[in-house]
């Protein structure tokens, strides 16, 4: 005989779903192949933004709006296959921020981490609870959680950095919580110099104890990165997937400087053709320095100084350098390897 089951007709199976729709209940054999894949089935594309499209585009933002009525005058840039979702990847939040001379972008916080690396000008500064860091081209600079932070422009040139945070991840948590200074920029009893001398060095203040995971040394120049970069090239051998690669640590922990995102410089000689590399945290790129491309799913993005480009999750690609190339990159493998998610190959 045939069980009640061999006999359902596609019909009643319908009319079953529909009954318990109404009741917010959804059959889980209907949608498990589409959420438990083999692989990553990221809807995010490999994609290059052009930092001599972008730079007239940001001076055009600056005569469109100022700073502070902007709040903060960025350009983000969204992935192809998130548009409208105002991320880069499904982490990860990117854009170009643009403050003009003798421009603030007035005082905040927010629940959000958030990386600054600067891609144009000097003198330009900013300010995370009352210490405040000059910054320069190359410079890693971190605004940590729910901290105050504003940012001023005395040179007489445009100050341009990328900003990176953590928004998607801190949205699907819920967690996002926004407050508005009661000024427009913060008093700053202490300069970057304080916080290097404190934390840059190896050392730690006997007495200092974290009250956060984050790290507290807030600037990390790009002066000393490049120079261990070089120390590197000399008496490191070659990886065949990224050149000589450093991490942004946090000084006190030996941990991530960021929580919630990885951080990385890497240099990649004049002439590197990399092997084939993927990870299943996806990676935006940013350079400083050199000409390159980038090759992944069948495109070549060929990047130079000031270009963006990012390359999604378990995508594999590869590396290669026309000249001494030096590139930051930013993903979120720390909250990957957190959860025991993280993998990688190099094929």
């Amino acid at each position: 005989m045939l069980s009640r089951i061999d006999q359902a007709t596609p019909s009643e199976r319908q009319f079953f779903y529909e009954k318990i729709g109404g009741a917010n209940v959804t059959p889980l054999w209907e949608v498990l192949h589409g959420i438990i894949t083999a692989q990553p089935n990221t809807p995010c594309v490999p994609h290059l933004w052009k930092w001599q499209q972008l730079w007239p585009w940001l001076l055009e933002a600056g005569n469109l709006i100022t700073a502070q009525e902007a709040e903060r005058r960025v350009l983000v840039l969204e992935n192809p296959g998130l548009r409208g979702r105002t991320r880069i990847t499904h982490s990860l939040y990117a854009g170009l921020q643009l403050i003009m001379p003798g421009e603030i972008a007035p005082m905040h916080r927010h629940s959000q981490s958030a990386l600054r690396f600067i891609l144009q000008g000097q003198g330009a500064y900013t300010a995370v609870n009352g210490e405040k860091v000059t910054m320069n081209v190359g410079d890693f600079v971190i605004t940590p959680s729910w901290t105050f932070h504003d940012h001023g422009n005395p040179s007489s040139e445009p100050m341009v950095w990328l900003d990176g945070l953590d928004l998607p991840i801190v949205e699907v948590l819920d967690a996002q919580f926004m407050e508005k200074g009661t000024s427009q920029s913060q008093q700053t009893t202490q300069g970057a110099n304080t916080n290097l001398a404190r934390f840059g060095n190896t050392m730690k203040p006997v007495e200092y104890k974290p009250s956060s995971n984050t790290s507290p040394l807030f600037w990390y120049p790009y002066e000393r990165t490049r120079e261990a970069l070089e120390t590197l090239r000399v008496h490191d051998e070659l990886h065949a997937c990224w050149g000589h690669k450093l991490q942004y640590t946090n000084p006190v922990t030996g941990s991530w400087a960021i929580p919630t995102m990885g951080t990385f410089m890497q240099l990649l000689p004049a002439g590197f053709l990399g092997a084939s590399y993927r990870s299943t945290d996806s990676t935006i790129y940013t350079v400083v320095e050199g000409q390159g491309r980038c090759l992944i799913a069948d495109q070549i993005l060929e990047f130079g100084p000031k270009d963006v480009f990012v390359c999604p999750s378990w995508m594999p690609y590869r590396l290669e350098a026309d000249s001494d190339t030096v590139m930051f990159s930013y993903s979120d493998r720390p909250v990957q390897q957190a959860l025991d998610l993280w993998r990688e190959a190099m094929e």
